[in-house]
Formats: structure tokens, C-alpha cells, sequence
């Protein structure tokens, strides 16, 4: 059993964490710490294998915070700040997940941190796991099936999700969204468009039509969907 700890200050970041670890077995939350000062207290009567940190806190932020532990477990870093990335592996950090962060990445960070010595083996089939991703729209976190995404589409700084269900415009560029997805579901055929290959109907000439919609197909990515089709 993997026992883990949460600390941020935000309630939402606790429901994400918490509902992606849920996902993986032998994965056990012991608290949920909405500061640093909480954390500190509990880690001083109890042990755990893995802390999820976030590093803007009030009172005393995350790497201050790691500075007052002498033998810390193993720490995720979870943060919506890239710039402190450096400083996290000076901590000797097992990973840095910038927020908002997708399943398969919180996975491999979990993967990271618990395998690295060995300790413990977390061997997860992707067909027994709920594929899913946190998005925000607005004030709004949605958890998507990204089975149920056909296909994403970059306009300016935002990006556009298209599902079987719904139409999700988040504040993300098209390449770090991308990133996130898995990439052997994913292909890009376009600077501004990636779609599920699963979902494509047919393919007109420099078009893709998944349901609907026509997709078009860049010159650059031209070799993508040779690729596809062979």
C-alpha cells in the first residue's frame, strides 16, 4: 500500500489529486493538508511514502516547508508556476507537475517516484484504468473521457475541445494540451488541429471528416496520415 499525503490550499487541487490516485491501486490518501504548518504536524507523529506539494501556500510555502523535514518521503511537486522547476530538483523532488496536469502525467510521476528505488511496483494496464482528464474552463474543472474526444483545434491562446458530447474552449495553448493527451491516440494533421484516429470516418483528399466535421489536413503533417493509413 502506497500512502499518501496532499498538501495545497486549494479544495479542487485536493478532488483532482485525490480522484486520479483513486485510479491506481494500493494508492491510500492519510490527510488532507491545506497548509504547510498542518503537514508539518502530522509528518511528525505519522510516515508516509508520497507527498503531492504545492508550493504557493500561505504561511510557509512548499520548498520552505521541505527545508523542515529531515528524512521527507518522496515529493511530487504539483504547481501552476514552471519557474520554480529548477530550484524543485535542488530538493531532490521526484517530479514537477505543472498545473493542469492530465491522468497519464500524474501517472508517470507516480511511476517516478515510487518505482525509482524500487520499493514498490505499480503495474497498471491501460485497458483496466478509466482514461480521463481534468480540464478548466473558465472557473469551471471538467473531467473529460478522452475516449470521447474527436479531435482539438488551437484559436490564438485558447484551445478548443471537440467531444461526442460537448464543445470545451479552455485557456491553453494547442501544444501543451497536446502534450497531455496520450500520443498513440492522438495525431496532429495540422498547426491547429490534432484528432482521435478512431474517430475519423473517412479521408477526402487534404479533408478528414470525423462525424460532421471536415478537418484539414497541413502539407507538413501530410506524412501523419501515410502513416495511419498504412
Amino acid at each position: 500500500m502506497i500512502s499518501y499525503l496532499i498538501i495545497d490550499d486549494e479544495h479542487i487541487a485536493h478532488d483532482i489529486i485525490k480522484g486520479y490516485s483513486d485510479l491506481i491501486p494500493n494508492m491510500q490518501l492519510q490527510k488532507n493538508c491545506y497548509d504547510a504548518l498542518e503537514a508539518f504536524e502530522f509528518l511528525n507523529k505519522n510516515k508516509v511514502d508520497l507527498i503531492f506539494l504545492d508550493l504557493n501556500m500561505p504561511v510557509l510555502k512548499g520548498f520552505e516547508f521541505l527545508k523542515t523535514l529531515q528524512s521527507p518521503p518522496k515529493v511530487i511537486v504539483t504547481t501552476a508556476y514552471q519557474e520554480f522547476a529548477l530550484e524543485g530538483y535542488e530538493h531532490n523532488i521526484s517530479d514537477y507537475l505543472l498545473k493542469p496536469f492530465g491522468f497519464e502525467r500524474f501517472l508517470k510521476a507516480v511511476n517516478k517516484a515510487i518505482g525509482s528505488e524500487g520499493e514498490k511496483n505499480i503495474f497498471l494496464e491501460r485497458n483496466n484504468i478509466s482514461n480521463r482528464i481534468f480540464v478548466q474552463s473558465n472557473k469551471n474543472h471538467i473531467q473529460l473521457e478522452i475516449d470521447n474526444i474527436l479531435f482539438i483545434e488551437a484559436t490564438g491562446n485558447y484551445t478548443k475541445i471537440i467531444t461526442t458530447i460537448e464543445t470545451i474552449i479552455i485557456r491553453e495553448k494547442f501544444s501543451s494540451f497536446l502534450e497531455q493527451l496520450p500520443k498513440n491516440e492522438f495525431i496532429q494533421v495540422h498547426k491547429s488541429f490534432a484528432v482521435a484516429p478512431k474517430h475519423i470516418n473517412r479521408i477526402e483528399g487534404n479533408i478528414i471528416v470525423i462525424l460532421d466535421y471536415k478537418i484539414p489536413i497541413g502539407k507538413i503533417f501530410k506524412l501523419n496520415i501515410i502513416q495511419l493509413l498504412k
